[in-house]
């Protein structure tokens, strides 16, 4: 029986993004890999995989680095629709990884949460 497809949104310059891959590969699964800072996934996909992932934009923000703060989002009065629009536009804000696979989507940070989706 073939195994699940697996997607992951991947950013190879991310310690914990590498050992998602990885915990993947391990597992058996050689996942479809999305680098989305030269791929990044469309505002309405993005939003479809935090609304699956059960995640608010805000969640997914990555806030680390200076861009959230340049773009005013730590500005507890913006909502989710126009942190969804910077991120949309700003891939590198995307924390990562996010992973799809037939059993949900989870933001994989602590890498941990990816025992939750995969078989």
């Amino acid at each position: 029986m073939a195994k699940p497809a697996v997607t992951i949104y991947h950013n190879p310059a991310c310690s914990t993004s590498r050992k998602v891959l990885a915990a993947i590969r391990a597992a058996g699964h050689e996942p479809r890999i999305v680098e989305y800072l030269k791929t990044p996934p469309d505002r309405a996909t993005l939003a479809d995989l935090l609304a699956r992932a059960g995640v608010t934009p805000r969640q997914a923000m990555r806030t680390k680095g200076g861009l959230w703060r340049e773009l005013g989002l730590d500005d507890p009065a913006k909502d989710g629709d126009a942190i969804l629009d910077a991120l949309a536009a700003n891939p590198a804000l995307i924390e990562r990884p996010i992973v799809v696979t037939g059993r949900g989507v989870r933001l994989c940070r602590p890498p941990e949460r990816l025992a939750e989706i995969l078989a």
